[in-house]
């Protein structure tokens, strides 16, 4: 069996007092009953050094320098010559020209990548609980993944992560394989095992195409099947995404990827801005930023959206809960073809002309004081559309008013959607909405 492990590239001035080289044992009684939290995870980010230059400024919304532990993995050692102690430490891979790749349409850079997961572990870090991989561009959500990952087991074998939106990737590759730029994690005694035995595993997949079809196949030759959770977001999509985002599932929002093959998620703002945006929003309520409130104004017969921390849509007509969770397709697909349309999610036709769909308010600003968070959403685009009072679109700004969502483990298994109530308003410009807990036998519909 071959067993490599990667060199270290840091500045000589570079410190990081998590960065370890001895083994701990993982059995102690006080770390198997905490809270886990971001002291208990290390990543693995794959990366190269043409690529890095660029895509680190990703890597920065996310990183946390005094927190997390963990390595992006070049190929070569970066041009500049710096570490930036705003960034994981870099690791140079190393050389996999022995292993043999027959894959006609892609890159033998693929068994490179797959091996970040052997030498991450081979860091040999303590009191670790999960290892948790993924590309230079995909962003993650700290606080979001270690709630996700508190829910299990952590001394069990589990393999978590989520597949494509696109049916074709996934009939393509595999529906029960964690898509890598979505990010998967890996709990510490099964990452352990396959460390061990990753290198004589891979020398069997050499006409695999990617580095997570091999993860893949080496954890299902272990025996181990993958945990799905839809937080992780692959995003195999062009264009805009608006329609994704505002119908999120009822899961704390994990990842994205493919973050510079989509439009800016927030309008008039580069890709790097519009994620400072979000980022900024979820540093006042992580646990809540996307999470899809519904509620209805029956005076006007007015459907209105909230996906918090990012756009509040109101529709001009009563449209029923099951419609307004479905997916819109602002986006176009990963791939030009028939078949490359079909999704694995409930879809449903985005209207293209402004004076045609629903009203969209970004956000705008989020504020946080003793009675809650007031998050402050605008239109951000202008249209000559004709309308009477009536209609939504004299609303020139949408203020919605919540506390803090903590979630408990009961929450995190057993879900329920927030209610939500259209609050009597001062202006006829303004339109507030207050979020709250559904009362127990509590229905969300249209009250007549």
């Amino acid at each position: 069996m071959i067993y490599l492990v990667c060199s270290i590239f840091l500045d000589p001035n570079y410190t990081n007092k998590h960065f370890q080289t001895s083994v701990s044992l993982q059995d102690d009684d006080n770390l198997l009953s905490s809270q886990t939290n971001l002291d208990h995870v290390v990543f693995g980010i794959a990366s190269n050094e043409l690529s890095w230059s660029k895509r680190k400024e990703y890597v920065k919304l996310w990183w946390k320098p005094n927190r997390m532990r963990g390595c992006v993995f070049l190929d070569e050692i970066p041009s500049n010559g710096t570490n930036d102690e705003s960034l994981p430490p870099i690791c140079i891979s190393e050389d996999t020209s022995d292993f043999r790749y027959t894959h006609k349409g892609g890159t033998p850079s693929a068994i490179r990548v797959a091996r970040v997961v052997s030498e991450t572990v081979a860091l040999n870090h303590s009191n670790v609980r999960w290892f948790v991989f993924g590309d230079d561009d995909t962003i993650f959500f700290p606080e979001n993944l270690v709630k996700t990952l508190s829910k299990y087991d952590h001394g069990l074998w589990y393999y978590i992560g989520t597949n494509s939106e696109s049916f074709m990737q996934n009939k393509f590759f595999s529906y029960e394989m964690a898509f890598g730029g979505a990010g998967f994690a890996i709990s510490y005694p099964l990452a352990k095992v396959l460390a061990k035995v990753f290198d004589s595993c891979i020398e069997r997949y050499p006409h695999l195409y990617g580095s997570d079809g091999r993860i893949h196949a080496c954890l299902t030759e272990l025996g181990v099947g993958l945990t799905h959770e839809p937080g992780f977001h692959q995003m195999d999509f062009h264009g805009n995404v608006f329609g994704m985002l505002v119908a999120h599932p009822i899961r704390p929002l994990v990842s994205m990827h493919h973050v510079e093959e989509i439009d800016p998620i927030f309008p008039n703002m580069t890709t790097l801005k519009a994620l400072e945006h979000l980022y900024n929003a979820a540093s006042f309520d992580p646990h809540r930023i996307l999470q899809q409130t519904v509620c209805y104004d029956r005076w006007f017969s007015w459907t209105v959206s909230v996906s918090w921390g990012y756009a509040v849509q109101v529709f001009d007509k009563h449209m029923l809960l099951p419609n307004v969770q479905r997916v819109q397709e602002s986006f176009a697909p990963w791939k030009k073809s028939y078949l490359d349309e079909l999704y694995d999610f409930d879809t449903m036709k985005y209207e293209f002309d402004p004076c045609l769909r629903q009203l969209v308010y970004f956000l705008d600003k989020v504020s946080s004081g003793t009675n809650g968070t007031e998050a402050i959403y605008r239109k951000k685009t202008s249209e000559k559309c004709k309308f009477d009072m009536s209609s939504p679109r004299r609303l020139k700004k949408i203020r919605v008013l919540s506390n803090k969502l903590v979630l408990d483990k009961q929450q995190l298994l057993a879900p329920r959607r927030h209610c939500c109530d259209v609050l009597p308003s001062t202006s006829g410009t303004v339109m507030e909405i207050g979020i709250r807990e559904c009362k127990e036998d509590e229905l969300i519909y249209m009250q007549r």
